[in-house]
């Protein structure tokens, strides 16, 4: 694990605003680390107890959430909380993502 790498990729995550959601692959290029999302969410899983990162709002680039079980059931449930729609299984991304495209 690069601790750095991970601190930097936690402090862009913790930007998300309640509301939206970002990508891994968007996180990993605001992060510096273009073309490693993969590593976006290593760090998200490596996140430690009690650090208030907002997790949930990191989703991969077609909408969906990727994690299964109850993670990915705790995810839906506090997306749909702070009142992101997700439809079909999916969260429209152009509408909620973050940061805002031009």
């Amino acid at each position: 694990m690069n601790a750095g790498l991970y601190h930097r990729i936690w402090r862009q995550v913790a930007r998300i605003p309640p509301g939206r959601v970002s990508t891994y692959g968007r996180i990993a290029r605001l992060s510096k680390i273009p073309g490693h999302a993969r590593l976006v969410g290593y760090a998200l899983h490596a996140l430690p107890s009690g650090l208030d990162i907002p997790w949930h709002r990191v989703i991969n680039s077609h909408g969906i959430v990727s994690l299964a079980g109850k993670a990915g059931a705790e995810q839906r449930r506090r997306l749909t909380q702070e009142g992101i729609r997700i439809s079909a299984g999916r969260v429209d991304v152009a509408f909620y993502g973050w940061p805002r495209r031009p």
